[in-house]
């Protein structure tokens, strides 16, 4: 299987840096990584990693302006694509079809061909025109899967937090890399 992973300029760079963590050791997972240069920058302001250790954990990175790699057309195969973070700016951009970076332009060629895209957009709060291009992004196909914490699994470190929602994202891929405390139901005490 061959996935797409997209990083753009939001807070929450460690999203993407832990699924190419964690795809690192699912076997028959080809990674393709493309970062924007905001998310670079992100790496180095939100994380002790560089980008460089980052662009090692993909198995092929791309330019973010290389228009013309092998993701930015529907002959190559892929599962589809996550964008983690995903910027407003470049959800705006998907939803919009302005295809003027290769994150925009794979997320494009994945809902043309209907592909599963997944966003994880990290921006609180939403106003209007935030939930509209959200509705809009959904509308073509994308499925949007905020990074928002799930307290069922009594998470005791952000680590806790950052690993089930990678892996509920993967889950949407049927990847069970075996991070995610799946819900066994309440047991009620009268």
């Amino acid at each position: 299987m061959q996935l797409i992973i997209g990083m753009s300029g939001a807070s929450g760079v460690i999203y993407g840096i832990r699924m190419l963590e964690v795809l690192k050791d699912v076997p028959d997972v080809e990674t393709h990584l493309v970062m924007s240069e905001s998310a670079k920058l992100n790496i180095g302001i939100e994380t002790t990693w560089a980008a460089t250790d980052v662009k090692a954990l993909a198995d092929h990175v791309h330019s973010n302006k290389d228009i013309g790699a092998n993701i930015a057309s529907g002959s190559f195969k892929t599962a589809g694509m996550i964008v983690a973070p995903c910027a407003i700016k470049t959800l705006s951009a998907i939803a919009n079809s302005y295809a003027d970076s290769l994150i925009v332009r794979a997320a494009d060629v994945v809902l043309k061909e209907q592909r599963r895209l997944v966003l994880m957009p990290r921006e609180t709060p939403l106003h209007a025109g935030h939930c509209e291009l959200l509705l809009k992004a959904c509308q073509i196909g994308a499925i949007i899967a905020p990074p928002m914490p799930a307290m069922y699994i009594k998470p005791q470190t952000i680590d806790d937090l950052i690993n089930h929602q990678v892996g509920r994202v993967l889950d949407l891929f049927d990847l069970d890399p075996g991070i995610v405390k799946r819900w066994q139901g309440s047991r009620h005490i009268d």
